[in-house]
């Protein structure tokens, strides 16, 4: 059944080790010879139960981390009670599995909803003893989530929402490789398409290992001698790994980087073959030749194997009687190089097997076989070895031909007969290949964002430092595919930034900016915090047009020059100058003074940027436009053909050179809109408030003269007025006399239904599209512009993401006005700046809208590069210190002579809960009396200030005291001091009925989220 449309892709991985944080290291350790192996800290001692035996030292020697009660727990949305009872094993599982899948270059959001399989080898850390030495196991009503085995995979399916097959293996020892198994079983028979698999070891407790010292399993010497004379054991590791795989030709088709195949697999046990824990080597021989054949591959293609190789008297020499049997039923006659991980970092028992799964990946992606270490002379247990053995003691190169690829087996045995094998293959050749085509020189112009983001302000800085690191090392990744691997392989955090950068050297500088916490013009940092309602595009009528405002984009966005050019050819018609010479500012270009050259040329620019922003993602759900800014937010509604549109921007610009002959013209005016139409009674007849912007922004329009009065007027009330260069009066009675030439030159337009918002600055209201015809048009240029009430309305109402779709942002202004006055202001960006109309500042107000929450795609900003998706820095987690100690929190009960406090009454009882109330929260509140709570007896424990944990604390005092049995939801059940009370009275005394709740008293709110009142809800409590 081997081939490419069943065999196993790995194409993610992670491991962490004592001083090894990820693959990189792992790989430099094994390549140098180097081990891990050493003593149990001193400061982590102290934090355990002292290990009083014969064999103390031998527990105490091994591969130990510095410490291992740190846990992000903010990242893994745990809150500290539910972190500090959470299993070590558990934490570690969690980050190793995030990390396997950034290296598998892609986004935990796209494994969300999918059949994928989590399967983990792992066992207790004995952190289960802690709990029980501090006292937690009786109060922690996290207890049973953080001590069960079954929990580590079902909280990684939890943390990536997978919906496959969750399962925590336990067949000792080769837990890890079983389960890697099981996994490529399901993907082989079409269950599912891919599956995380890994093992975590951690050691909370050296004490919980003295049943394998008894055994006789571990090394007195503190090291792992396999396969050698000296071989008397092993030692204990800590740390694990993971891998994600996938069906080989889903991944190809993918285009996932293969780190090696799994050819072959099997998992056997040796029943009663052997005595137990005795290994029987007949099994492991059946194992490897069932693994073999399900690889439809020869053992004499196998150059390498990463064996269980335990260093113990018994193993070692089973081991290699087993594989002597494969020999004899295979036929082979060359040396196989065999050596063991273990000798590098220690025996992670049910993760021992990932651990040389992952160092075997290593060596076939590397092609170099690296030393095991320890080896002097073989075990004299096992005769003639180096007839058929070879342990390395130093590097070798290991090549291999597409004849003859690079294979390899890996084994893990378990204590008590559970075997496993794997056949391992070097990536196909045909898929290096085809990566290597896949790459082509970058364009010259180089404008790229760099997509940062963590669920922590300290996280997001030291992601930027990490990302420096990557790009000043010695094989510095490409700009280009570092910066699309972090939009295309990372999922986004609420915690964001974007540079945008211009080259290395500016990219160096705005990391260091963002790793230090500051700001510059490049750097745009924000916290999405989920913005709601519409995002609105925004079309400003004339006044944001300059000289060359589309040259640069024009050159470095081929969506921005289809958009021009096919405007160009939908103006043809009807204008006899060049679009794209304005557009780009060639000196033979028609002047943009021209009313009926500015007004083309911007619908033009504003429609073509409108393109630009849906290539990235974002999409209007409304439109609003200003004045002849309408036409071009109709279009791009789709109410109105680009013939039509064009059309109307053409002919109508074309009329308004007609009102020129008659003085008029139009005015800003920084005041309200109420204090201008209280004024403009003066001239009645002569000037008209052309366009409300906001609460202080006013155009009016009219006759010069009129004008010019009403402007030395409003200098004497301090009101500040600037002339519009236009010399028309749009929106004014002057507007009338092209009446009639308007309609007959619109005539024909055809407007159409669209789901996309009309918000007409014309009625003030949503329009039906279809009413766009040529009347709606020439009210368009006659009535009063409406700009400022819609959008107030729109923010206040609706909210939203507002977007001012021109080549200058001259509304944004007005916008922020309104914004401001309200409680939440929504989003309010512009596009291009007549200081910089280039890609990057489109990319520049793209990443305001992505720090805010607004979703964006940003590998339109890739489509000209064909970048590679390559290895980034794994999320720096932020871990505090989560460990169970001895509670020093609390004071002694409150009576300890149970038969005396015992009540006698209801008054008594409600003295009694108060007092142990008091003593519950006396580390949150010192200095609380019983008497004081007494006199708040009706207030809910909540209000009172106790916490899920605490009330569970306060119910354990209870029993204690009174010597009955009583619920660990009983403060929720009776939330109140007095309801409690008379409720422990009651069972004290059983003639006196219950007292029901008072219906004056509190009752627990409903919907609560604090944690027991969800477990309590949930039913598991």
């Amino acid at each position: 059944m081997s081939g490419t449309a069943v065999d196993v892709a790995v194409i993610g991985m992670s491991c962490r080790f004592p001083g090894v944080h990820g693959l990189d290291e792992f790989w430099r350790l094994l390549a140098e010879g180097r081990s891990t192996v050493g003593r149990f800290p001193d400061d982590r001692a102290s934090a355990v139960s002292p290990v009083a035996h014969p064999d103390a030292g031998t527990v105490t020697s091994g591969s130990f981390f510095d410490s291992i009660d740190g846990f992000d727990a903010e990242f893994f949305g745990a809150d500290a009670a539910e972190a500090t009872a959470m299993d070590p094993v558990q934490r570690l599982g969690l980050e190793l599995a995030w990390e396997a899948v950034e290296d598998a270059r892609m986004p935990a959001t796209a494994l969300a909803g999918r059949e994928v399989d989590v399967l983990v080898g792992a066992a207790p850390s004995g952190y289960h003893v802690l709990r029980a030495l501090s006292g937690s196991d009786r109060d922690d009503h996290y207890a049973a989530l953080g001590s069960s085995g079954a929990l580590i995979a079902n909280r990684i399916s939890g943390l990536f929402d997978v919906r496959g097959m969750s399962f925590c293996a336990d067949s000792g020892q080769s837990s890890s490789l079983v389960a890697l198994a099981l996994a490529c079983e399901r993907i082989r028979g079409g269950a599912v398409d891919m599956a995380l698999v890994g093992g975590v070891n951690l050691i909370a407790d050296p004490g919980y290992g003295l049943g394998l010292a008894n055994l006789g399993a571990l090394s007195p010497d503190g090291r792992c001698f396999t396969f050698d004379e000296r071989a008397s054991g092993f030692v204990r590791g800590e740390g694990g790994g993971f891998a994600v795989l996938k069906r080989l030709d889903r991944a190809v088709a993918d285009g996932d980087r293969v780190h090696a195949v799994v050819r072959g697999w099997s998992v056997g046990s040796g029943g009663a073959s052997s005595r137990m824990p005795d290994p029987s080597p007949g099994a492991q021989a059946a194992t490897v030749v069932s693994a073999l054949r399900c690889a439809h591959v020869p053992f004499d293609t196998l150059a390498y194997v990463e064996a269980h190789g335990t260093g113990t008297r018994l193993g070692d020499p089973a081991e290699i009687a087993g594989l002597r049997e494969v020999f004899r039923q295979s036929g082979r006659s060359s040396a196989l190089a065999i050596g063991s991980v273990k000798t590098n970092v220690g025996h992670l028992e049910p993760a021992a097997g990932i651990v040389g799964f992952v160092k075997t990946v290593l060596c076939l992606g590397r092609a170099q076989l690296v030393p095991s270490l320890n080896f002097r002379s073989p075990n004299p247990a096992i005769p003639d070895f180096q007839e058929d053995f070879d342990v390395h003691r130093a590097v070798q190169p290991w090549p291999g031909t597409p004849d003859r690829p690079r294979r390899a087996g890996v084994s893990a045995f378990g204590m008590g007969g559970t075997n496993a094998h794997v056949i391992l293959e070097e990536t196909p050749q045909e898929r290096m290949t085809c990566a290597a085509s896949d790459e082509v020189p970058a364009p010259a112009v180089t404008v790229l964002p760099w997509v940062l983001s963590a669920r922590s302000e300290p996280a997001l800085r030291e992601q930027a430092a990490r990302l420096r690191a990557l790009l000043t090392a010695n094989a510095a990744p490409s700009l280009a595919d570092v910066a699309y691997s972090l939009v295309s392989t990372r999922s986004s955090f609420a915690h964001r930034a974007v540079l945008v950068s211009g080259g290395r050297e500016e990219s160096l500088a705005g990391l260091d900016v963002l790793a230090a916490g500051g700001d510059s013009a490049r750097v745009i940092r924000g916290v999405a915090d989920g913005p709601s309602g519409p995002m609105v595009f925004v079309f400003p009528g004339q006044g944001s047009q300059w000289v060359g405002m589309g040259r640069r984009l024009y050159a470095e966005s081929a969506v921005f020059a289809r958009g021009i050019d096919e405007c160009a050819k939908a103006l043809t018609p009807w204008v006899d100058w060049s679009l794209v010479d304005v557009v780009t500012g060639a000196e033979s270009a028609a002047r943009l003074d021209r009313v009926d050259v500015v007004q083309p040329a911007l619908f033009a620019v504003m429609v073509s940027l409108a393109r630009v922003w849906r290539s990235m993602g974002v999409v209007p759900d409304a439109v609003v436009g200003h004045s002849q800014g309408e036409i071009a937010a109709a279009h791009v509604a789709g109410a109105l053909s680009l013939d039509d549109a064009a059309r109307i921007v053409a002919v109508r610009s074309r009329s308004l050179t007609e009102l020129a002959v008659l003085g008029g013209g139009m005015s800003s005016v920084s005041a309200s809109p109420e204090w201008v139409r209280d004024r403009l009674g003066r001239w009645s007849g002569r000037l008209f408030t052309a366009a409300v912007n906001g609460p202080a922004s006013v155009v009016i329009s009219g006759d010069d003269a009129a004008l010019g009065e009403f402007a030395t007027m409003a200098a004497g009330d301090g009101i500040r007025v600037r002339r519009v260069n236009v010399d028309y009066a749009s929106h004014s009675h002057h507007v009338e006399r092209i009446h009639d030439r308007l309609l007959a030159d619109l005539t024909g337009v055809s407007p159409r239904s669209t789901r996309v918002e009309f918000h007409s600055t014309v009625t003030g209201k949503v329009l039906d599209p279809r009413a766009l015809d040529g009347p709606y048009w020439y009210d368009n240029l006659r009535s009063m512009v409406r700009f400022g009430e819609v959008v107030e309305h729109l923010m206040r109402e609706r909210g939203g993401v507002f977007v001012e779709v021109s080549p200058h942002p001259v509304l944004q202004v007005a916008m922020e006005e309104a914004a401001d006055t309200l409680a939440a202001p929504p989003v309010v960006v512009g596009t291009l700046h007549k200081d910089d109309g280039s890609a990057g500042k489109v990319l520049a107000s793209l990443a305001e809208l992505h720090v805010r929450g607004v979703p964006v795609k940003w590998e339109a900003a890739f489509a000209d590069y064909r970048p590679r998706r390559i290895d980034l820095p794994a999320y720096p987690f932020q871990r505090q210190r989560y460990w169970l100690t001895a509670r020093g929190d609390e004071r002694p009960a409150a009576t300890t002579d149970t038969a005396a406090a015992r009540p006698s009454s209801a008054s008594s009882a409600l003295s009694l809960v108060c007092a142990e109330t008091a003593a519950v929260l006396h580390g949150k509140h010192a200095g609380l009396t019983g008497a004081e709570l007494e006199a708040r007896s009706t207030d809910t424990f909540r209000d009172l200030g106790l916490d899920s944990s605490m009330a569970v604390r306060l119910r354990n005092r209870l029993t204690a005291a009174v010597r009955v049995r009583l619920p660990a939801t009983v403060a929720f059940s009776y939330p109140t001091p007095r309801a409690l009370g008379r409720h422990l009275f009651s069972l004290i005394e059983p003639e006196a009925p219950d007292v029901p709740e008072s219906a004056g008293e509190a009752s627990p709110e409903s919907g609560s989220d604090e944690e027991l009142y969800e477990l309590i809800d949930r039913g598991y409590v």
